[in-house]
């Protein structure tokens, strides 16, 4: 029989909020964090429009020598995961390091780190290059600085799976608990891509909005969507054995109770037009939590504001609940915050806890006009009750699938 495992740590730095209550009061507040880029000079770029952290010194968060030693995507894991760790109030000292481990995802890593020592090579030379080059820019480091900032020695990994990654890397956690493999797991996502390449890139795939009204350009599911707009943060959670939590006393938010995943296997950036996928990976969530389709009430949405990605996620719930969809309350906590990529699952994730908790679904900023096929509720307003369970949604450049499904917390399974 596999073991529970439940929530007992929350942190998140974000663009609405430097804390998991200060960007949890911002959502409630519908606020968002679009503004004009200043992390570089945007003028003759598409796109003018991004959601990046303001405020954030890694020297607030850790030692300054430690944070010189790091990129900005590794410093907003271990800012998020110190958070989560007092939040848990799991005290190092009193347990098995090596039965703690960390699951934390980068889509990208360093892109700051690669354009600035590219620079540096094209200017002065092969032999001018940074020798903490490579680890400052590779994806996996943000786990790797949290395990030895934390001294985490159990299981450490970065799953790598685009906008999917940090719902890829939680769930993976979830599994490493399930199957005994740790009591603990630090776990989340994190990302930092707001420079030149970083925009270019994506704005020449047409995937982000190049609209400059903060207040139109991010419309998850609105008819008028034209793009996401690029996010950065990092979220990052404390999964736990049930027993083990209970045996320490911990306050306990919510249990995860399933995780599923699929492959499109159709194209590098275009979700499967029908949906099946998506579909796939909801409907093996719910069955891995021993639920049926009727059960949910909520989804948290992947819901870029990309074309695409809206209709055909659409068409994904409409298959794995059929008519039960109508019934369903979808929302995008992008239509805030812009998509974090490999953080984006991790901060949603921390969202529907805090909705589980609190009883309180935030609504789609932004969404007024429905489109044609579009027919389900996309949250135009906030709504209040009693909700037993959140599934959430990620979807990832390269057809990569994730759903994970939270439960209130019960006594009994």
């Amino acid at each position: 029989m596999s073991k529970r495992v439940v929530v007992t740590g929350l942190g998140a730095i974000t663009p609405i909020g430097l804390s998991t209550e200060e960007f949890w009061q911002s959502v409630k507040e519908g606020k968002t964090g679009f503004a004009p880029i200043t992390r570089f000079d945007a003028s003759e770029y598409k796109c003018h429009i991004a959601a990046e952290v303001k405020g954030f010194e890694g020297k607030n968060f850790m030692d300054v020598k430690a944070a010189k030693r790091m990129e900005l995507f590794s410093q907003y894991a271990v800012a998020a995961a110190k958070e989560a760790l007092l939040d848990s109030g799991v005290d190092m000292e009193k347990e098995d390091p090596y039965r703690v481990g960390c699951a934390i995802g980068s889509g990208i890593g360093s892109l700051q780190a690669m354009e600035r020592e590219h620079k540096k090579l094209l200017e002065k030379g092969p032999n001018r290059i940074n020798p903490l080059l490579v680890p400052m820019m590779i994806s996996n480091m943000a786990a790797g600085n949290v395990s030895i900032q934390f001294g985490l020695k159990g299981k450490s990994i970065n799953s790598v799976t685009a906008c999917a990654t940090g719902t890829n890397t939680i769930g993976e956690a979830f599994r490493a608990i399930q199957y005994g493999e740790a009591d603990i797991m630090v776990s989340g996502g994190t990302e930092g891509s707001v420079t030149p390449i970083g925009i270019s890139g994506f704005t020449a795939l047409t995937a982000l909005s190049t609209v400059d009204d903060p207040a139109k350009c991010s419309l998850p599911f609105d008819k008028n969507r034209s793009g996401f707009v690029m996010g950065e943060g990092a979220a990052v959670v404390i999964l736990e054995e049930l027993s083990h939590a209970k045996a320490r006393g911990a306050k306990i938010y919510a249990e995860v109770k399933g995780y599923g995943c699929s492959s499109d296997a159709y194209h590098i950036t275009s979700p499967e037009e029908s949906g099946a996928g998506a579909a796939r990976a909801m409907t093996n969530a719910i069955e891995d939590a021993g639920l049926k389709p009727e059960d949910i009430f909520y989804i948290n949405a992947h819901g870029t504001g990309t074309h695409h990605n809206d209709l055909f996620e659409t068409r994904a719930i409409k298959l794995a609940f059929g008519s039960h969809a109508k019934d369903l309350k979808i929302n995008s906590t992008k239509s805030m915050v812009g998509h974090l990529l490999g953080a984006a699952g991790a901060i949603e994730f921390v969202t529907c806890v805090k909705e589980l908790t609190e009883g309180y679904l935030h609504q789609t900023v932004g969404y007024e006009t429905p489109d044609e096929e579009m027919d389900l509720d996309y949250c135009k307003e906030p709504a209040t009750g009693d909700f037993t369970y959140a599934l959430s949604n990620s979807l990832g450049f390269g057809g990569h699938n994730a759903s994970i499904l939270l439960g209130k917390y019960e006594e009994e399974a």
